[in-house]
Order: structure tokens, then C-alpha cells, then sequence
């Protein structure tokens, strides 16, 4: 009995990266919202509250990263959950750019987010996750 192998588009090849990228910024606010790097982009808090910023921002990066596996592995669920999470980012960035954060300094978050949401969407990608 021979195994199946699915064939990764290179739509998802992309999608994958950008989802990882968006990992890899999560955890760049979380360190910052910790205090643990610096302050590059502009001053960063979450309406004086910094550890719930640490947490959320925290929590968002384990599951980009669970996400990013899950769509290198053309799991079908991980390109909607992707979508929802990076409108969750975009959502998360407003409010941190609300809660006395500079918008230079969470201006990365939006855009890669909206690079992924955007492109999550396209058809290509979605045809790509379609069932047979």
C-alpha cells in the first residue's frame, strides 16, 4: 500500500510564511509588552496594564504558531482559523494603538496582518484548501 501525498501550492508555501512571520511579531510585542526588548518603533502599553498586553500578545503567538504547522500540513481548518486570527491581530493592534501605544509602533502588526488576511482570502489559496 503506497501512501498519498498531497501536493503544497506554493500559494500556501507563502501563506505559511507570512503566517510564521506574524509568529515571529507576536512574540516581538511580547517580549516588549515584558519589557524584555526594547522599545523600537515607539513606546509601547496596554492602558497602563502592560502584563495583559504581555498575555494576549503571548497567547496569540502560540496559536500563529499552531497555525503556521497546521498550514504547512494543508490541514483544511487552518486556512479560516488563519483569516479570523489575523483579523484577531488586527483587532489586538487597535486596541493596544488605543491604549497609549504609538501607531508607528504597531503599524508591523497591521500590515503583516492585513498582507495575511488579504491573501488568505484570495482564490487561489482557497481553491488550494478545497476538498476533493
Amino acid at each position: 500500500m503506497t501512501a498519498m501525498t498531497r501536493h503544497r501550492p506554493f500559494g500556501v508555501t507563502l501563506l505559511a510564511i507570512f503566517a510564521a512571520v506574524s509568529a515571529v511579531t507576536s512574540l516581538w510585542y511580547t517580549l516588549q509588552y515584558l519589557h524584555i526588548l526594547p522599545f523600537t518603533l515607539g513606546p509601547v502599553q496596554f492602558y497602563s496594564f502592560d502584563l495583559l498586553g504581555a498575555v494576549l500578545w503571548g497567547i496569540t503567538t502560540a496559536i500563529w504558531v499552531w497555525a503556521t504547522i497546521n498550514l504547512w500540513n494543508l490541514n483544511p481548518q487552518a486556512l479560516m482559523f488563519v483569516v479570523f486570527l489575523a483579523g484577531w491581530n488586527i483587532i489586538l493592534a487597535l486596541l493596544s494603538w488605543l491604549g497609549a501605544s504609538s501607531f508607528q509602533a504597531e503599524l508591523p502588526a497591521l500590515l503583516i496582518n492585513a498582507l495575511v488576511l488579504l491573501y488568505g482570502m484570495s482564490p487561489q489559496v482557497r481553491m488550494a484548501f478545497a476538498r476533493p
